[in-house]
Order: C-alpha cells, then structure tokens, then sequence
C-alpha cells in the first residue's frame, strides 16, 4: 500500500523563529504518526536554520515509525546519521542561500565520492535513498552508487500542474509527469524502490499517486499548512485518504 512519510521541518521552523522551545517537531511527529504518517522525514541542514541535532535524536527514540533522515553528503552528516541511525538516510543536494531543496542531487555528476557515502551509510545498517531529478543517467548513476531507494523530485510537475490551472491534459504536465513516470520505471527495473516527492499538495498529489509501482510519497509544506487550519493529525490523515482514494 503506498506509504506517506510526512516532513515536518516547516514546524521546526516556526520555533526557530523565536529561538524558543514551542512548537515541538517531536509533538508533531507523534501527531503525524496518530494521523496515519506511515514514516517521518526531517531534513538536517548545514546552518541548522530548523531541524536540531537534538529534535532528530528525540524523534528517533521516540516514534514508533520509521525516520528518514534527508542530509547532504559531508562528513559531518555521514558521522551524525552513524550516530544516530535513523531507518533511512537520503542524501539531497544543499545551498545555503536556497529557500528549500533545489533540484535533484548529482549522483553521475560525483559518483566516486557519493558511492563511499552511500557504502558508510548502508554498512551502518541504514536504508540509503537518493533524492534525483527525473533523468535516465541520475537513476542509472544511483543504481551504480549502491543506493536501494531513489525519490524523485516532483517539483517540476508541481509547477507545471500549477502554471497549468490543474489542467491535466495540457502538454507541460503531461511531460512533467510523464518524466516522473518513465524515471519510476527505470529505478524499478534497477531493482530499487520508487518514491517521489516535492512540493506535492492535497491538488495535485493524485497523479503521483497513481503512477505504476510507486512506494511512498514525501510531503512536508502542504500538511504542516493545511495543519494551521485543522491540527496535524487530521491534516494527515486527510492526505493519506487522498492518496489512497487515487492509488494505483
């Protein structure tokens, strides 16, 4: 059955704001979990502008689902995820100055490096994901690395889906999706699992959700949003519904 895994970043981010300790990203893990979050995802940046070492290391002893830790590929990220050990590590490329993930790692572009990464992580006992655009040589390269998940990136469909009004039948989106589509089915052909994720919403995540084979989706923004008006807990389960009532 295709699994949820919610990001709660954004809830972090509203504590970081005043520095303080509320909300809780813990809170909001649990919330999410009794909402029907089939795995949690948080995202520990270089500059620590949200997610805490100490909010991942509570969540992880905490929930009872599985964690997927996003993290670049440094040694000090390899070093904390050892440490920690969270259900799945997934590496994402990283800028400082960017508002939220842009793009899909590099995996052909670093293969050598990426690939001694992957090996740390995964010997450490971690599920190692890769977080790619949807192109043939990124999943052929993420197949080489080692790596036994790839999410790909749907922020491109998003954008078109949205540029587009929704219009499931004009060209931008039938590309977009199209691209996501065929990359599932080369990482699954690959002998890795398929998830996709970014800038999905409660609008446009029912196209996803029915493509061929795909295992999870990763949403973050649309549910803590959606949150602000209903709790958490009931903004999840309202997306699991979603994608369900559209799965495959």
């Amino acid at each position: 059955m295709l699994g949820l895994g919610v990001n709660i970043d954004h809830v972090a981010t509203i504590r970081q704001a005043r520095r303080t300790y509320e909300p809780d990203p813990v809170w909001a893990a649990v919330e999410a979990q009794l909402g029907g979050a089939d795995g949690i995802t948080m995202h520990l940046r270089e500059d620590r502008r949200h997610i805490q070492d100490h909010d991942v290391e509570r969540v992880q002893a905490m929930c009872h689902i599985k964690l997927n830790l996003e993290m670049a590929a440094t040694e000090e990220m390899v070093q904390i995820a050892r440490r920690i050990k969270p259900d799945m590590a997934m590496l994402v490329p990283e800028g400082r100055h960017e508002i939220t993930t842009e793009g899909g790692l590099d995996v052909s572009g670093g293969l050598a490096r990426i690939r001694d990464v992957v090996a740390s992580l995964a010997n450490a006992g971690m599920t190692v994901s890769a977080f790619i655009d949807a192109q043939p040589q990124q999943v052929d390269a993420a197949a080489e690395a080692g790596f036994s998940v790839c999410e790909i990136h749907t922020g491109p469909y998003a954008e078109a889906f949205h540029a587009q009004a929704g219009d499931m039948d004009s060209a931008p989106v039938v590309h977009e999706l199209d691209q996501v589509a065929d990359a599932g089915r080369r990482i699954q052909a690959a002998g890795m699992k398929f998830n996709a994720g970014h800038a999905l919403n409660y609008v446009n995540v029912g196209p996803i959700a029915n493509l061929p084979g795909v295992s999870e989706l990763h949403i973050g923004h649309a549910i803590v949003s959606r949150a602000v008006f209903v709790g958490l807990r009931q903004a999840v389960a309202d997306m699991k519904k979603l994608m369900h009532s559209h799965a495959g």
